[in-house]
């Protein structure tokens, strides 16, 4: 009797290379394609109003001047909180740099006017001619 000698296939391998290149290549597309939201990062119950304009990207973004429920003020890059007298020295120097440089208040509804009243006239007493506030949209508020 003859019999067939079969030869004996070699076990599949996966080619582990390759699919890290396609992992790559969909990583780099995810990263790409997704969108980042701003987060601030003082959480702030902002007032609502109807005039009240969506966030954009600006020339020259305004410097922001963030005002807690307690009173204390968020600005700059560290975002520390500071008393309305450390706050003077940081406002006039950021507008020193920038001539025609618009101010933001951003305060919690709980804030005290006192507190918004004082950062006017800091904006006032550094040259600052445009002066706005963050709200939040009524007709987002009422959905």
């Amino acid at each position: 009797m003859r019999f067939l000698v079969r030869k004996r296939r070699a076990a599949p391998a996966v080619i582990i290379v390759a699919l890290i290149d396609v992992l790559v290549v969909l990583l780099i597309f995810l990263m790409v394609t997704t969108t980042f939201k701003q987060q601030p990062l003082v959480k702030l119950a902002l007032p609502t109003s109807t005039a009240a304009q969506k966030e954009g990207a600006e020339e020259h973004p305004p410097l922001v001047v963030n005002i807690e429920a307690n009173g204390f003020y968020r600005f700059g890059e560290k975002n520390l909180p500071l008393t309305i007298d450390q706050l003077r020295p940081e406002i006039v120097a950021a507008a020193a740099k920038t001539p025609d440089a618009k101010l933001a208040i951003r305060a919690d509804k709980a804030a005290p006017w006192s507190s918004i009243v004082a950062v006017m006239d800091l904006a006032k007493a550094a040259n600052i001619k445009s002066l706005s506030a963050f709200t939040k949209d009524a007709a987002k508020t009422a959905q």
